[in-house]
Formats: C-alpha cells, sequence, structure tokens
C-alpha cells in the first residue's frame, strides 16, 4: 500500500450469498467488532436484491454498499439485467465489473468498457476486475493478457474520470480455490496494471488509482499481501461472509505505508 498517494481499500464481494435478512445479521454483528480506526474505505458488495436492505443495515457505519454487476442500457427489454439507474436507486455506490465468475459466462473485455463507461456516468464507482488463467500464466502470457484487458477496460475514459476508477487483480486460477497467489506474485501484477495504466494516461494517474488484489485473501496472509507496494486492498470473497474474519482482514490493512 502507499497511501501517500492513494487509498487503501477493503471490498466484500458476497457473490450468490445473504438474503436482505441475512445482510442485516451480518451488519449487526459487525457493528459489534468493526475497528474505530478509518485507516482504509470498506466496501460491501452485495447481490441485488439485497443492496437496499444493506443500505438500511450499514447506516451510520462508514461501509460503502455496492452491486455486483450492471448492464450498459439505461432501461429496455434486457430481461434480468440491472441498470445503472436501478443500482444507484437502491442506494449502490459502486459496481464490480467483468468478475472472472462473469467473464466464464458471457463477459468480454467490450462489455467490460461498456459498462465501466456506463458506471461513471451514473455516478458509480467501477471496480474493474482483471486476471490470468493458470494456463496462459504457465504459456508466458499472463502480461499481455492482462495489459489487453485493462486498456479495454478504460478505452475512452479522460483522466478525470480514470480517478473514479479501481481496479482489482483476480488470479483466476485463485478464486474460490483457497490457493493465493504470493506477495511477490501478486505485487509483480498489479505493478504491471500501474504501469499499463501509466502508459495509457500518466504517471499521476496511475500513481493514484487503487488496485485490489482479489484471490483468496484471508486473515492468515492479508497483512503480507497489503505489505506490496502496489497492493493497495482487497476484493474479498469467502472470507468476506464471515464478519469477524472480514474484520480481521480490515484490521491487517492497519500497517504503515509501503513506499514507492
Amino acid at each position: 500500500m502507499n497511501r501517500k498517494y492513494r487509498k487503501c481499500i477493503i471490498a466484500a464481494n458476497w457473490k450468490m450469498n445473504k438474503t436482505p435478512t441475512e445482510a442485516k445479521e451480518f451488519a449487526k454483528q459487525f457493528k459489534l467488532i468493526a475497528p474505530k480506526g478509518r485507516w482504509c474505505d470498506i466496501i460491501v458488495c452485495a447481490p441485488a436484491i439485497t443492496i437496499p436492505a444493506a443500505v438500511r443495515a450499514f447506516k451510520e457505519t462508514r461501509v460503502t454498499v455496492g452491486g455486483q454487476n450492471v448492464y450498459w442500457k439505461q432501461s429496455g427489454a434486457y430481461t434480468g439485467e440491472i441498470s445503472t439507474d436501478m443500482l444507484v436507486d437502491a442506494g449502490a455506490e459502486c459496481v464490480i465489473i467483468g468478475h472472472s465468475e462473469r467473464r466464464s459466462v458471457e463477459e468480454t473485455d467490450y462489455s467490460v468498457n461498456l459498462k465501466t463507461a456506463a458506471a461513471i456516468k451514473a455516478g458509480l464507482t467501477p471496480i474493474i476486475c482483471v486476471g490470468e488463467s493458470l494456463q496462459q500464466r504457465d504459456l508466458g502470457v499472463a502480461f499481455d493478457i492482462i495489459s489487453t484487458q485493462v486498456k479495454m477496460a478504460v478505452a475512452g475514459l479522460t483522466k478525470p474520470q480514470m480517478r473514479k476508477v479501481i481496479f482489482a487483480y483476480e488470479p483466476l486460477w485463485a478464486i474460490g480455490t483457497g490457493v493465493n497467489a504470493t506477495p511477490e506474485q501478486a505485487e509483480e501484477i498489479c505493478e504491471h496494471i500501474r504501469a499499463t495504466i501509466r502508459k495509457a494516461f500518466d504517471a499521476r494517474v496511475a500513481r493514484a488509482i487503487s488496485i485490489l488484489y482479489g484471490g483468496s485473501m484471508n486473515p492468515s496472509n492479508a497483512a503480507e499481501l497489503l505489505a506490496m507496494p502496489d497492493v493497495d486492498g482487497g476484493l474479498i470473497g469467502g472470507a468476506a461472509l464471515d464478519p469477524e474474519k472480514f474484520v480481521n482482514i480490515i484490521k491487517a490493512a492497519n500497517q504503515p505505508s509501503a513506499k514507492e
């Protein structure tokens, strides 16, 4: 982390977990044990149906609520999709875009770009996920894959718009597997993401963007990962379903800022 230039962010991705009732209970437990310090921003990305309940449950806390997906059209015959207006009206302030689990079924680099632009236009902060498969890493093309995903996601954005963007590095081989990248592997790719942004925009933009690690971060490895200079937080899956584990990751973010 480097707090001199950017925010540390710990974000929960509840995936297809937590009913509105369960979100209320999670928030109740979270409030009892949440640290008082403000060394990082906290986000909870909930299922669409749970967002309004989560917003109410986390009221009077410093937790921001977000969505897990969005469509780029404002309205129309798109059964099952969720518009930016719907997310905003429900109380969401940010949204995950391009998660590996969505890329595996229908998401493309092009749709990630359309969704990112729509989110920013609506005032939502996009959390853009990028990452390589194990086969791509073994073939030695991980950097190329990541560069393409990053450049495609933010193509057409202005420098001021880029200040609203958050990136999350998700190695596909570490999502939900219990296997995580080493701190050095996470840093190597997060630094490459920042370098790609630097080339596409400039050093000031790249320096200001928070890049999260999203591959099986948990209370036992969070401190090591967050000590890396280009790892500015975490996008937490399984560990974020338990209030105590989530709080322990937040506590792990309370450490000296790394020097860039």
